[in-house]
């Protein structure tokens, strides 16, 4: 039961942390083309590849498997976003815009795959020290 809790707590504190950056990004940029959503979804790949490679299933760990529950599934899942992603590609082609909706799409996928190999790599390097 403590561990609904603490992913409880952490999915909240992942929302708030999405609906704050988003907000931030779209008052920045404008919401034409949902930037917001693409770097929360690309900085969200990178700390899950961050928390991925800093806690294998052997050999040393930097974290313990209640902080990587509470950070992956809580945090992480309640900051990423890809059901709004997905929500906004397709708004974007309902409209007819297909150029922002491909592109969306080739970007999201894009950045999120960098961004999770970059957390992974950056974790190797962390636990080398």
């Amino acid at each position: 039961m403590r561990m609904y809790f603490w992913i409880g707590l952490g999915s909240a504190l992942g929302g708030m942390a999405r609906y704050w950056l988003s907000g931030l990004i779209a008052g920045r940029y404008g919401d034409t083309f949902p930037w917001g959503t693409l770097i929360v979804n690309a900085t969200g790949s990178f700390l899950i590849g961050l928390i991925a490679g800093a806690t294998p299933t052997e050999g040393r760990t930097l974290i313990g498997p209640t902080m990587k529950q509470f950070l992956m599934l809580g945090v992480l899942g309640g900051y990423t976003t890809f059901s709004s992603f997905s929500l906004q590609t397709l708004n974007l082609a309902m409209e007819g815009e297909w150029f922002r909706s491909g592109l969306n799409v080739i970007l999201s996928v894009a950045a999120c795959l960098v961004a999770v190999w970059l957390g992974y790599a950056a974790s190797s390097l962390i636990s080398q020290t």
